[in-house]
């Protein structure tokens, strides 16, 4: 091999090794926060229930607020919607096909 040729291995190499060493950092952080957030919760886990539910509430809020007109649903009009029925139809198939699958389940059958 011509240097040129071995530099330019060397630098893949390096490339290739930065790479995986970034891998491996974004591992450990995220390993790191799992531990966090379960070290956090065995110390208190009421008052750590209790923040989250809060903190999810809130963020529940912002997001609702955001996308969401609190007036225009206080009206019966904003639920007899097209949408809105064809989402009730969706929810109550899902529903009906979840049922028969775990009867199905529970009897032994095989769905078709």
């Amino acid at each position: 091999m011509y240097p040129g040729a071995q530099q330019q291995q060397q630098i893949n190499d390096l490339t290739a090794l930065d790479a995986k060493i970034s891998d491996i950092v974004e591992q450990i952080n995220d390993i790191k926060t799992k531990r966090d957030f379960y070290a956090r919760f065995s110390d208190d886990p009421h008052g750590f229930i209790q923040k989250w539910l809060i903190s999810q509430s809130k963020d529940l809020k912002t997001m609702t607020e955001a996308a969401t007109d609190a007036e225009f649903e206080r009206h019966a009009d904003c639920y007899f919607q097209p949408v809105v029925q064809e989402g009730v139809y969706r929810y109550i198939y899902s529903k009906v096909q979840q049922k028969r699958a775990e009867l199905e389940q529970s009897l032994g059958v095989k769905p078709n």
